[in-house]
C-alpha cells in the first residue's frame, strides 16, 4: 500500500483549513437534508460531513496500524506530529476554535493512541508466537 506512511487524517485537516481560510465557509452551513421515516429530516452541515469523512479515514488508519513494517513507525510519528499541529492551531488560531475542529482533534488523538496500541499489541503477539515455535538446539 503506497499510503502506509501518510497520515490520512491530514486530508480532513487540510480540507478544514481550505474551507475556513480560503472559502470563508461557516461549518454550520446546511449542505443537504436527509428525509427520515418519522416525517422529519436530518440536516447535514459542512462540519458534520467533514467529521464523518474523518471517521471513515480513522478506520483506515487503524487498519494500517495492524501492518508491521518500518514505515508503520514513520506513520505513527507523522500522526503524532499532525495531532500536535492541530492542537496548536486550535489554541492559537481563532478560526480553528470550533466544535468541528475539536472533533477532528479527537479523531487524531484516537488515531495516535490507537495506532500505538495496535502496534504494541501486534508486536507482543508476534513475540509470543515466536517463543512458542522456538526449538531448542541439540
Amino acid at each position: 500500500m503506497y499510503l502506509i506512511a501518510f497520515p490520512l487524517l491530514l486530508i480532513p485537516f487540510v480540507l478544514y483549513n481550505m474551507m475556513a481560510f480560503l472559502l470563508d465557509m461557516d461549518f454550520g452551513t446546511l449542505l443537504f437534508a436527509v428525509p427520515l421515516l418519522s416525517g422529519r429530516s436530518m440536516a447535514v452541515s459542512a462540519g458534520d460531513l467533514l467529521v464523518l469523512f474523518g471517521i471513515v479515514l480513522l478506520y483506515i488508519e487503524i487498519l494500517k496500524a495492524t501492518r508491521m513494517s518500518s514505515r508503520a513507525i514513520i506513520d505513527h510519528v507523522l500522526s503524532f506530529v499532525l495531532f500536535i499541529a492541530m492542537v496548536i492551531e486550535f489554541i492559537a488560531v481563532p478560526r480553528a476554535a470550533t466544535s468541528t475542529f475539536l472533533m477532528l482533534i479527537a479523531l487524531s488523538f484516537v488515531d495516535v493512541i490507537g495506532g500505538f496500541t495496535v502496534t504494541i499489541r501486534t508486536a507482543q503477539r508476534d513475540i509470543a508466537l515466536d517463543r512458542e515455535h522456538m526449538v531448542p538446539h541439540a
